[in-house]
């Protein structure tokens, strides 16, 4: 069974700095796209960045661009949202997500990925 478990949330003043960490679990292809998204409360899910493990493209939403960085170790099978000069417009639930097609460029709708993890929370302040 496919498993994704984000890791790395916190509480952080804002300019502060953040790793996200999402381990998969059960699945073992050398190419696939993998996403993070974003949740704050009262709005709608949004994607952040997402990454073609075969490829290696990357996207960036334009809200992120320039402070976060998405990576991929893949003899650990871990794919990483490094989260630089953070704003309290950050504050969210992220998610990561793995959509089993290996698009070029990846998908940007959520509803193309496959797995999701259950989420880990930022918080931003001021």
């Amino acid at each position: 069974q496919v498993q994704l478990v984000e890791s790395g949330g916190g509480s952080v003043q804002a300019g502060g700095s953040l790793r996200l960490s999402c381990k998969v679990s059960g699945y073992t292809y050398n190419s696939f796209c993998m996403g993070w998204f974003r949740q704050a409360p009262g709005k709608e899910r949004e994607g952040v960045a997402r990454f073609n493990t075969g490829s290696r493209t990357q996207y960036y939403a334009d809200s992120v661009k320039g402070r976060f960085t998405i990576s991929r170790d893949s003899a650990a099978n871990t794919v990483f949202l490094q989260m630089n000069s953070l704003e309290p417009e950050d504050t969210a639930i992220y998610y990561c997500a793995l959509a089993k097609y290996p698009w070029q460029p990846c998908n940007a709708a959520d509803n193309a990925y496959d797995y999701w993890g259950r989420g880990t929370q930022v918080t931003v302040t001021s």
